[in-house]
């Protein structure tokens, strides 16, 4: 591995979380080589500006592109994102990879109550309740779960959509990520963890993920020293069944592989229509060298059980 003296410049979107993750990623690299010298660049995407249906700029791609661009022209040396937000049915940037895949974070999503908030569950809100969340997975899910509230998308990083939360009062709470919060240190908001059984994770969930380019073999060789090998497999499983559903940005798709006890992988997969009123189920297992079958085989249990109509019948 030979970086000599080259500054290594790690590229990022600009909200609070991101800017974090990509600090914690500088970090670890200069854990790894104290004398390595790493900068932080922040790149303003075209998703973080939009503030309108993610689906008209083609989806969660576009929190990447701008930053896929400075990649592949040499702008930066690596990018960090969340894996969840990684689009399915939109290959990486030619000649770039996820070089790491740090260990995975808590996976679970947390209710957060507004500024004065009397309730403590979702079980004591009364019909009708206004909820907010960024995310169709989310919503699908709490509708499911909870058929008689109102559940609203709400755009903006985590830290705005709080803000709005407690000073605009149009909604009782928010839905978001654990991980997320406790990245940016907002974890005394967390209200109430769902159990997975009510709230099945995103695809990539809790995980951060850095790419560069596969032409760079000093940058690519370090940063597989801080891939996290049982996370690897288990993003891998997941996103093998989110590629082959072919869902696009608004498909409420949820996905979570584990390992067991006896070392087998176990992967559930989920599709919703954006109400919740239909889903289709699987959870499969096999063996810890065939997390891209898995992931396959789940998607095609799945589509048995009528993914692909469901996935049809949503507008992009």
């Amino acid at each position: 591995m030979t970086l000599g003296d080259r500054v290594l410049r790690v590229g990022t979107r600009t909200s609070p979380m991101a800017l974090h993750q990509a600090n914690l990623v500088a970090d670890m690299l200069k854990g790894l080589c104290p004398d390595l010298g790493v900068e932080v660049v922040g790149i303003e995407t075209s998703g973080d500006r939009w503030q309108g249906d993610l689906a008209e700029l083609g989806g969660k791609g576009a929190f990447m592109k701008e930053i896929d661009r400075a990649l592949v022209l040499g702008a930066v040396d690596a990018a960090v994102h969340c894996v969840k937000d990684v689009p399915g049915d939109v290959p990486l940037a030619m000649g770039t990879t996820f070089a790491a895949y740090l260990a995975r974070e808590d996976v679970h999503d947390a209710v957060v109550w507004r500024a004065g908030s009397r309730y403590g569950k979702l079980d004591e809100l009364p019909s009708g309740t206004r909820l907010g969340t960024s995310s169709v997975r989310r919503k699908a899910q709490l509708l499911k779960y909870r058929p008689d509230l109102h559940v609203e998308r709400i755009r903006g990083n985590v830290n705005s959509r709080l803000a709005r939360l407690d000073a605009e009062r149009q909604y009782e709470a928010l839905v978001l990520g654990c991980s997320g919060l406790r990245r940016i240190g907002m974890d005394d908001r967390i209200g109430q963890v769902l159990p997975l059984d009510i709230m099945c994770p995103a695809v990539g969930a809790g995980v951060i993920g850095v790419q560069c380019r596969t032409n760079d073999p000093g940058v690519l060789e370090l940063l597989r020293l801080l891939d996290h090998a049982e996370t690897r497999l288990h993003v891998r499983a997941e996103r093998a069944m989110l590629h082959a559903l072919q869902g696009h940005c608004n498909s409420p798709i949820a996905g979570h592989c584990t390992t067991t006890m006896d070392g087998q992988l176990s992967l559930i997969g989920m599709v919703f229509t954006r109400e919740g009123g239909k889903f289709a189920y699987a959870h499969e297992w096999d063996a810890p060298t065939r997390p891209d079958e898995l992931g396959g085989y789940v998607a095609a249990v799945l589509a048995r059980k009528g993914a692909r109509n469901i996935i049809a019948g949503i507008p992009h």
